[in-house]
């Protein structure tokens, strides 16, 4: 458990984060043993009204919505409803006849992509980069973007399918790259459940754990409590961010065409929180059963082989840990960079959004910011060393 020192310390290195400009406001969260043990909130969510960060303040969570993604992937699975070595063609016709960069040629797949590739990052599929692949993808989000505000914005199954045109950076399962395999995870819910993405996570995940401010975007009542985003000035000091990212609609105010797996949620801390409290109850909240305990165990564990691993390991951060089912999941505390729970699991986002569960210490972190390129920052390893050094046994 947390002390009065440890509190204080927590407070005082979110505060000093704040004084320096590094971050404009964060709150932040730990659950012991299915209880609540601290909350702290701190900052500004709009540096301009000064209006203070919240509990209820609205996130963007940028690639925090993955683990949802994989979760609604789980609930399918569970149901006989598709197999993950289904071939990602059998939902998405552009994925058929794909095409890999090798260098300046295109090389056909050894294989399709599979669902199980897509959970894993092994599809070969990227976000950006020099390689074909990055600049493939990088012009189809560009085309989203153009087409983002107008008239005729791209759908979730169009821009999906376009995907599958794009070249992928290896052949399918060969290595692993983290790229844009949860927004196709996120299509073929929506062919398989015959809904739109965000009617299947309403009705079958967010009605259910009572994630009353989670979508793809906030209704006007709602948007005084989204938060602003910022952006490192290179100045020691933070500027406004307002464009669009991977085809999200920076102001989210307005139901999307593309409904992202990959990138597309806001949130509450509370909200979040009772999403991370169902998985640490092995798929259970408030008596609603969302997963069963055998499925919760599959989502949360390592799914990389000693070859897909060895790419994995590029991640300098994530030492110490393996990857599955969107998810890093630590298998080696020894070699992590920050203290850490064999076992635990969790992702983070663009903007600084951050989640981990230590099921082994029955413990639940979360952590959410507002800044550009932040994803797991100096200031969240701080936060989780003073926290897990008194709450993790050894």
């Amino acid at each position: 458990m947390l002390n009065k020192m440890e509190r204080e310390q927590i407070k005082k290195v979110l505060k000093d984060s704040i004084d320096s400009n590094f971050i404009a406001g964060a709150n932040l969260m730990v659950i012991k043993n299915g209880k609540e043990i601290f909350y702290h909130e701190d900052g500004l969510a709009d540096r301009g009204t000064r209006s203070p960060i919240k509990r209820d303040s609205i996130f963007r969570l940028y690639s925090m919505t993955k683990p949802i993604t994989a979760t609604a992937v789980m609930i399918l699975l569970e149901r006989g409803e598709l197999d993950l070595y289904d071939s990602v063609s059998k939902y998405l016709p552009g994925f058929k006849d794909q095409m890999v960069g090798e260098g300046d040629t295109l090389v056909p797949v050894e294989r399709e992509v599979m669902i199980k590739d897509l959970l894993s990052m092994t599809s070969g599929l990227v976000y950006d980069g020099s390689s074909r692949a990055g600049k493939d993808t990088e012009a189809l989000f560009k085309e989203i973007d153009r087409r983002l505000l107008g008239d005729s914005p791209m759908s979730t199954i169009e821009i999906i399918n376009k995907l599958g045109k794009c070249a992928l950076a290896f052949q399918p399962g060969s290595s692993w790259n983290y790229g844009t395999s949860a927004d196709v995870l996120g299509a073929i819910i929506e062919v398989v459940s015959g809904k739109s993405f965000g009617e299947f996570l309403k009705e079958e995940i967010f009605g259910p754990l009572d994630m009353k401010d989670t979508g793809f975007w906030v209704p006007e009542e709602k948007r005084e409590r989204l938060v602003k985003t910022y952006a490192d000035n290179k100045n020691g000091d933070l500027e406004l961010y307002t464009e669009n990212h991977l085809g999200i609609i920076n102001k989210m105010d307005r139901k999307p065409a593309f409904e992202s797996g990959g990138a597309g949620l806001a949130s509450t801390i509370d909200d979040y929180s009772n999403f991370a409290r169902m998985l640490m109850n092995k798929g259970s909240f408030n008596g609603v059963q969302i997963l069963k305990p055998h499925t919760v165990k599959y989502l949360t564990s390592g799914r990389l082989n000693d070859i897909q691993q060895e790419s994995f390991n590029n991640w300098i951060t994530l030492c110490g840990h393996s990857y599955g089912n969107l998810m890093r999941v630590m298998t080696d505390c020894s070699r992590a960079g920050d203290l850490g729970s064999h076992g635990e699991y969790g992702w983070d986002g663009w903007l600084g959004s951050y989640f981990g569960n230590c099921p082994k210490d029955d413990l639940i972190f979360l952590f959410m910011i507002q800044k550009t390129d932040a994803g797991t920052t100096t200031l969240t390893r701080k936060l989780r060393n003073i926290i897990l050094s008194s709450c993790c046994e050894i």
